[in-house]
Parts: structure tokens; sequence; C-alpha cells
């Protein structure tokens, strides 16, 4: 009896949020410079897939992958695609703990998927120079600028028609 109550108030839930408009409103917005969004021209599983390969592509690796709408799905629930790709590469990390341990709470960088309800696909993330300047350090600006070009690269990849 629990499950299914669970079960029909995460339902509602979501349908309340989702019907208000929130969701629409706030998927083209962030609250965090250097994020960057561009439009995909793909479907959702398509996109995540050609998102892994760029990855790869240039040179980087996907760490993890995290996905609310599979982990949706495993429940019975549909939601629009959403995942997060986590992406990084060692050697970047040892040059990032160098400058300053207290960055390695931001690796790895991730990459946002998300499918509107209307089917279309966006690409997100922020850029490593936004996500590690907080941090104050010389060497690790140097080596988020690097990270910059690769992501925006990534992106563009995957992104592209």
């Amino acid at each position: 009896m629990f499950r299914s109550m669970n079960r029909l108030a995460t339902v509602a839930a979501l349908a309340a949020f989702l019907g208000s408009g929130a969701a629409g409103a706030r998927s083209q917005q962030s609250p965090l410079p250097g994020t960057e969004s561009v439009a995909s021209p793909h479907g959702f599983e398509q996109q995540a897939q050609r998102l892994e390969s760029a990855v790869a592509a240039n040179g980087m690796a996907v760490v993890a992958k995290a996905s609310a709408s599979a982990g949706a799905a495993a429940r019975g629930v549909k939601i629009p695609g959403n995942l997060v790709v986590m992406a990084f590469r060692n050697d970047y990390a040892v040059r990032m703990l160098a400058a300053s341990v207290a960055s390695g709470i931001e690796a790895p960088l991730r990459i946002y998927v998300t499918e509107a309800p209307d089917g279309k696909v966006t690409v997100t993330y922020r850029k490593p120079s936004a996500v590690f300047e907080p941090y104050g350090s010389e060497a690790l600006d140097k080596m988020a600028l690097e990270l910059d070009a690769t992501f925006d690269r990534i992106v563009s990849d995957a992104t592209a028609p």
C-alpha cells in the first residue's frame, strides 16, 4: 500500500511541476556564470550516444553517468530524458590537485543532456574556467582554459547535425 501511495504521490508531484510551466521557464536559465546551453538537432537517445562518443574522441573519459529518466523508467515512471555525463582525465586530475586540493570536489566535470516535454534536446555545461575560477590559482586557471577548449569541442562535435 505504501509503495503504491508513494508512486502516486511522485507522479502527481511531477505532473504538477511539469504542468506549472516551471520546467520550461527554468530550463533556459542558469544561476551560475559560465553556463553554456546548446540546442541539439538530435533526439535524446542519439544525443546521449553522440556525447559519449565526442568525449572519447576529444581525449577525455566518461567517468560516470547519472540519469533521472532511466531511474524513473526503472520504476515505471516516464519523464523527459535527463542525463548527466561526468568527464575528466587523470593527468588533469593530477594537475588540478597540485594547484588546489580543495578544487578536487569539482571533478569530474559535468555535461547535462535534457529533453523538454516537446522532445527538444539541450546540452548544457559550465565552462571549466568558470568552475575553477573561485579557487584563485593561476595554475588551475591555465588548466581550466585548456579544458574550456576541449569541452567546447566535445559539445560542438556532439551537437553537430
